[in-house]
């Protein structure tokens, strides 16, 4: 089969496309055939080695695992002993965590895993979306931020594949949002549901009086802003949440605690797969209801993954940028 490997940090030509035997399942175990994968933020830290933190994630002086891609749909085309969730022929979308490998034609993940049947009416390319975005987005309103209906929460970045997902379910939650985004992406923000959205370009959504403030909750999905800055258009009790990792918003969310405003950083992707599942459950049967939508920037096949990394590397994209490296209509 063909995977999309890498062997050493560095700009996006270092991934391309390779041949690797096709992987058995074991026991407890599924293969499922790979028609769409995100690329995102998590796997171009991976893949340049930076931040810092990433290294820890994904080795410190090369690369451990040679294939990224955490988040996948497709169909089981083989099964192992024990296995009885599943059976060959299932849609099923789902998310590898840190071991990777869903860029790639196949990839095995255990039956216990972040693996949940695909319903009808989900594309493959919606439900990595999901993965992409929204499973980050939501455990951050829900336990970060403790979003409720009536709150005003501002989402900084909110074009992105978190910051679209968390616009849409902040609404869902009964809040008036207000969303921040780049010029282009203004029309996009109200569609989403957002009360108002603010030009970065032309307004400072964290000045004294911007529009709509104070914020019970700032979420700062693009990792762009900071506490300091944050802190200016937060209520008493306001919280602001982040979901880049840092020395200073680690040691924020440490000293934060002893007064009333609150720094929040969480590290979503390290959640259980039984916390997972819900989850990707419940976020499906929105988005086959209508209720949400996920955002795709593009889809490309597998051989153009080098283009995908450049693309997220911009830092401008649209929702979640997916690899194809099955296409549905292609036998597998």
């Amino acid at each position: 089969m063909r995977i999309a490997a890498y062997h050493r940090y560095g700009a996006p030509e270092v991934v391309g496309v390779e041949e690797r035997a096709r992987p058995e399942p074991g026991p407890g175990e599924v293969r499922v055939v790979v028609h769409a994968a995100s690329v995102g933020a998590a796997d171009a830290a991976g893949r340049s080695g930076s931040p810092w933190f990433a290294r820890l994630a994904f080795g410190l002086r090369r690369p451990r695992n040679a294939v990224l891609g955490s988040d996948f749909a497709g169909v089981v085309d083989a099964i192992g002993e024990g296995v009885t969730r599943f059976a060959v022929g299932d849609r099923v979308f789902g998310a590898t965590g840190a071991d990777g490998g869903a860029h790639a034609e196949a990839v095995v993940v255990a039956e216990r895993g972040a693996i949940v049947p695909l319903p009808d009416g989900l594309s493959v390319e919606s439900a990595v979306a999901i993965c992409d975005g929204a499973m980050t987005a939501l455990p951050f309103l829900r336990e970060g931020g403790r979003v409720r209906p009536g709150m005003r929460v501002l989402v900084n970045g909110a074009s992105g594949a978190v910051g679209s997902a968390a616009v849409q379910l902040a609404v869902q939650s009964g809040a008036e949002v207000t969303a921040v985004c780049g010029p282009a992406h203004v029309e996009l923000a109200a569609s989403l549901g957002a009360a108002r959205v603010i030009d970065r370009t032309r307004d400072d959504a964290f000045s004294a009086g911007a529009p709509g403030a104070p914020f019970d909750v700032v979420f700062d999905a693009a990792g762009k802003s900071s506490f300091r800055r944050a802190r200016r258009v937060l209520t008493a009790h306001g919280r602001y949440l982040t979901t880049v990792p840092s020395w200073a918003i680690m040691l924020q969310q440490l000293t934060s605690r002893l007064g009333r405003r609150r720094a929040v950083i969480m590290f979503t992707g390290l959640r259980s797969a039984e916390a997972k599942r819900p989850d990707l459950e419940e976020l499906a049967a929105l988005a086959v209801s209508g209720a949400f939508t996920p955002v795709v920037d593009r889809v490309l096949p597998l051989g153009a993954v080098a283009e995908a990394h450049r693309i997220v590397d911009t830092g401008h994209k649209t929702g979640t940028v997916v690899v194809t490296p099955v296409p549905e209509y292609q036998e597998a």
